[in-house]
């Protein structure tokens, strides 16, 4: 079993739609104009987290977010297969880590 993460487009970008949370932790960023700058953005990320997962990074014209509607945040599982096996609501707040146990365990008995 792999999971990973696709680092996708800045949800609130300092030169976009900026949300108050952002400033106060600190998080703004400006929307990367260039892969270089998306791909710097996504490790500086994975650093700032300690994420352990790798961390994909999808393309400027916004492939992999266009097709699995990944905007702003979501989850999702794919079996051994290839088939969606879970759709998590749109984050923040659609999704939770707590419905992904059930489907993985489905999932390794197979």
């Amino acid at each position: 079993m792999h999971s990973l993460v696709i680092y996708i487009r800045e949800a609130h970008p300092s030169d976009g739609w900026q949300v108050l949370q952002n400033k106060r932790d600190m998080l703004e960023i400006n929307d990367p104009k260039t892969f270089e700058e998306r791909r710097r953005v996504a490790q500086d990320f994975a650093e700032r987290f300690e994420l352990k997962l790798p961390v994909l990074i999808d393309d400027l014209d916004d492939r992999v977010n266009r097709a699995y509607a990944a905007w702003p945040d979501r989850l999702y599982v794919v079996d051994a297969k290839g088939k969606l096996a879970y759709v998590g609501k749109p984050g923040p707040r659609g999704f939770s880590v707590g419905d992904l146990p059930p489907v993985l365990e489905r999932l390794l008995k197979q």
